[in-house]
């Protein structure tokens, strides 16, 4: 068996193409749909990020501004920019790319963004609402995952159990709501749980999310299971890869993400879905 690919750059690409339409819907309607994106410092990898983002925006119709402050910027001044982000009624999500600066709690910083806003998912309030099976924004990253495994076919996930490798706030434990959303048995640990493979090969569908390459091997996967890799990490040639031990792990599941051109690309999409929902909800 050799695994096929579930196309992050295809499937993004048809989720852009749906916001666009929504956008000129909007448009007709005189509302502009628009993304406030701030960048504190100078991390290289957050620099491609945002550029990416306002790229993909832009493409859709989406208006899109990137905002740049020194890495010293007082944290009292990003909070007071984001007030009045907040009060904006122009504006209709904000994102604020993180790793922030060291002396930053970014923490406060996520949780001073509108709820309304929060087209990231990292709010508390967007979190309580997946937690409660309530209207909310969706973190981007676990949110794609999602779209992918239904672009297979697989919608409610009843019968089928999922392992989640990787316990982050930010795509472990919003994934596993996601998944239990969809009926499916959920088992949540991380690379040093005791006997993870005795897990992940009981699995129909396993997400890795750590952030350590080959995490997952073949020896690891059920035959015909469905693998998602979350991870972005480089290999000893400096190109970049993910958890998953792909050559092996291709060779036994049914489906697999490929890194790069898998989740990636539908991180971003899914934040140009939440944007124009929130754009819907305040023109609503």
């Amino acid at each position: 068996m050799t695994a096929q690919l579930i196309d992050g750059n295809a499937l993004a690409a048809t989720v852009r193409a749906e916001v666009a339409h929504r956008v000129q819907a909007l448009q007709a309607r005189d509302v502009q749909p628009h993304l406030s994106i701030i960048l504190v410092g100078d991390n290289p990898a957050s620099q491609v990020y945002v550029r990416s983002k306002v790229a993909d925006s832009q493409q859709t119709g989406l208006s899109a501004t990137l905002e740049r402050y020194p890495a010293e910027l007082p944290q009292a001044e990003l909070l007071a920019r984001i007030a009045a982000l907040n009060a904006d009624p122009a504006v209709h999500g904000i994102l604020v790319q993180l790793p922030l600066p060291p002396h930053m709690d970014a923490h406060a910083v996520i949780e001073a963004i509108a709820p309304a806003k929060d087209v990231d998912g990292f709010h508390v309030a967007s979190a309580g609402a997946l937690m409660v099976g309530q209207p909310g924004f969706r973190p981007c990253t676990p949110y794609g995952c999602m779209r992918m495994l239904q672009s297979i076919g697989l919608h409610d996930l009843r019968g089928r159990h999922a392992v989640v490798i990787g316990r982050s706030n930010i795509v472990g434990k919003p994934m596993a709501m996601m998944l239990l959303a969809q009926n499916a048995t959920v088992t949540v640990c991380h690379s040093g749980t005791s006997d993870l493979a005795a897990l992940t090969r009981q699995a129909d569908i396993v997400v890795a999310a750590v952030g350590k390459r080959n995490v997952l091997t073949a020896d690891m996967v059920k035959p015909g299971a469905v693998v998602i890799d979350v991870g972005m990490n480089r290999d000893d040639a400096g190109k970049l890869c993910g958890d998953v031990d792909f050559a092996g792990v291709r060779q036994v599941a049914s489906w697999i993400t490929p890194v790069p051109g898998g989740v990636g690309p539908m991180t971003r999409a899914m934040l140009l879905v939440n944007t124009i929902e929130a754009a819907e909800r305040a023109a609503a």
